[in-house]
């Protein structure tokens, strides 16, 4: 692909992509428990669950699965495990050029799932190599995707490389928490975290009604938009001049682990049909209300005909 630059330094490129995720790609061990064990002791748990996980991975299946064409730039081990994680991407339609296969354990998150919440311990492996440079090989998919989605299970330097190579709208996921430079924060078109990931930003306790929500999204982001989610409180859109409320859409709760995933991939394909952001949130609501009833991360997400319309 020919890439041409501005007079900023930012590349022009044809879209050829709907989607492009930087982040990152595990393979998810998952156990289902009554209760989880506390310190010292062991619990008796289901039949372990593997499959593909990381929230990269997830957005871009997400996107996928909702009928976009999605490219992904992560790194996996150069092992069985990471060749087959690599391998069920591309079988979903994902575009997987720029997944490398690195000299590194490939991500591993241990997924306990409990009253259909998950706690989630995460061995990251290849995916902390997902450094600047890795980015800059590929900045042929990330300037020409319609949408770029960001989260944080990779290093800022890879996340700060694909804000400046984005063309399109840039989305950022702020999960898992952490503080993010400002400058990342400024650049995001779009910045979707949950109650806790807002309270990271901001430094602050966590908020726990709409009116502090919304005074710590502008304290983040004074002139930008936030879409805060709030599980089954639904989620709260917040812009410069105003804000609303999105009701959650109710679902039975089988496992929420990719949830706040499929939420954020559906808001983008809400926005790329044209939708404004109150009705893509909505129809996000909608997709992730299957998500959660249903087991397992990348498995548990929907295609686009089986959303309720």
């Amino acid at each position: 692909m020919s890439i041409t630059y501005d007079s900023h330094g930012r590349p022009h490129a044809e879209k050829t992509h709907d989607v492009t995720v930087v982040g990152s790609v595990n393979a998810d061990l998952a156990i289902r428990l009554d209760e989880l064990p506390p310190a010292g002791q062991t619990v008796r748990g289901a039949d372990a669950e593997r499959g593909l996980g990381g929230k990269g991975a997830n957005q871009a299946v997400a996107a996928a699965r909702l009928g976009r064409r999605v490219a992904m730039v992560g790194a996996v081990g150069e092992d069985a495990e990471g060749r087959g994680l690599r391998d069920v991407l591309a079988a979903e339609g994902v575009d997987v050029e720029h997944v490398a296969a690195l000299d590194a354990p490939t991500g591993v998150a241990v997924v306990l799932v409990h009253s259909g919440e998950s706690t989630i311990v995460l061995s990251p492996g290849a995916n902390d190599r997902v450094d600047d440079a890795r980015v800059r090989t590929a900045a042929g998919i990330v300037s020409s995707a319609r949408v770029v989605l960001l989260q944080c299970e990779v290093p800022d330097d890879a996340l700060l490389a694909a804000a400046e190579l984005c063309t399109g709208l840039l989305v950022l996921n702020p999960a898992p928490a952490r503080p993010l430079p400002p400058q990342l924060l400024i650049r995001a078109d779009l910045l979707v975290p949950n109650a806790g990931e807002l309270a990271v930003l901001t430094g602050e306790p966590v908020a726990t009604d709409v009116d502090g929500l919304v005074a710590q999204a502008r304290a983040v982001r004074p002139s930008g938009t936030t879409i805060v989610t709030r599980g089954e409180r639904g989620s709260l859109v917040v812009t410069p001049g105003g804000h609303a409320e999105v009701a959650a859409v109710p679902a039975d709760l089988v496992d929420a682990t990719a949830a706040g995933d499929s939420y954020v991939a559906a808001l983008a394909d809400g926005l790329l049909d044209g939708l404004g952001l109150v009705e893509a949130a909505q129809w996000a609501a909608r997709v992730a209300a299957v998500t959660v009833s249903r087991a397992g991360a990348a498995q548990s997400l929907p295609r686009k005909e089986e959303v309720p319309q």
